[in-house]
């Protein structure tokens, strides 16, 4: 068994070896070693939840979302489906692919599916509904789900527009989630 100095040199380098790598955050890296003290500022990243740093969450978190919301939409538009079954799908696509954009990296990086799951799924399950109820009324009212083709100028004007808002609604609840921690991940 290796000694404690070895297992806070693990995570050091863990750490290090990440820290452009937007997943690192105060849990899993308490788990890699539980000498680490969460706080505020770990490895490079500061929790205080200003304006850029949400921003940025708010980018990756509309990523994840857009490719569940474009496929849940262009499937019930090209079928031609009512606009709530359309909506359903969307959202529930987004959440998945949300959900998924965030605990890949993590997986891949070692972490357990469920330690994963738990570190992010208030904080995800918030923005994802935040901006979800955002992007679904924009698109809505201006007539996006009920276009009658993926080719029709309608439908990417209102995708586009939805994008937008999504964004916006969203960026100050990650930043008061950033402040209080509830969004740990990132």
């Amino acid at each position: 068994m290796g000694s404690k100095a070895d297992g806070f040199l693990n995570a050091k380098w863990k750490i290090d070896s990440h820290l452009n790598n937007p997943i690192i955050c105060s849990n899993l890296i308490t788990q890699l070693d539980p000498n680490i003290q969460s706080g505020k500022v770990h490895a490079g990243h500061n929790h205080a939840g200003g304006w850029r740093n949400a921003a940025s969450i708010t980018l990756h978190c509309l990523t994840g979302c857009a490719i569940g919301e474009l496929i849940g939409l262009a499937i019930g538009v090209g079928l031609g489906w009512i606009p709530r079954a359309t909506i359903t799908l969307a959202i529930v696509l987004s959440f998945i692919s949300g959900f998924a954009v965030t605990l890949i990296p993590m997986i891949r990086q070692g972490f357990g599916v469920l330690t994963s799951f738990r570190t992010v799924w208030l904080g995800e399950a918030i923005s994802i509904g935040v901006m979800e109820l955002a992007m679904n009324i924009v698109d809505y009212q201006m007539g996006g789900v009920r276009g009658v083709s993926l080719v029709s100028v309608r439908y990417w004007e209102a995708f586009a527009a939805a994008l937008v808002a999504g964004f916006l609604f969203a960026w100050p609840v990650n930043g008061w989630m950033l402040r209080r921690n509830v969004k740990r991940c990132h």
